[in-house]
């Protein structure tokens, strides 16, 4: 297996990035927008959670996201291995990750990327977005 966590800001290429890797190693992306969205629209138990924070303006606690991420890792793939995008944003975070990485798939991370773009091209990118 490959497991590869993409760190970069909004607008830093993380996506188009993590649509080659997928393409080049057969990975499956897991996006915590993705799960965040997926969870809320389909009204789980941990969208109900983090929906109930997201009212009150608050951040997530970093236990919702990882149980959301579990969840999703733990459903039957047919990949190489997994890019992490957007998790781990938090020291706990990256110790969960290193953790599950190692439990649940019996595995490694094997890189971290970072993506680094000019403040200048990430606003233009992101005032492109629709």
């Amino acid at each position: 297996m490959i497991n590869i966590v993409l760190f970069g800001p909004p607008g830093s290429g993380k996506g188009t990035q993590a649509q080659n890797l997928i393409e080049k190693f057969n990975l499956k992306q897991v996006s915590t927008g993705d799960l965040f969205r997926y969870n809320m629209k389909n009204d789980t138990e941990l969208g109900k959670l983090a929906k109930s924070y997201i009212d009150k303006g608050e951040l997530v606690p970093d236990q919702v996201t990882t149980d959301m991420l579990i969840d999703e890792i733990k459903k039957p793939t047919d990949t190489n291995g997994f890019i992490f995008d957007g998790y781990p944003r938090t020291t706990a975070q990256t110790e969960a990750l290193e953790t599950i990485v190692k439990e649940v798939l019996n595995d490694n991370i094997d890189i971290c990327l970072s993506l680094v773009v000019q403040d200048k091209i990430l606003v233009e990118r992101l005032l492109k977005r629709e």
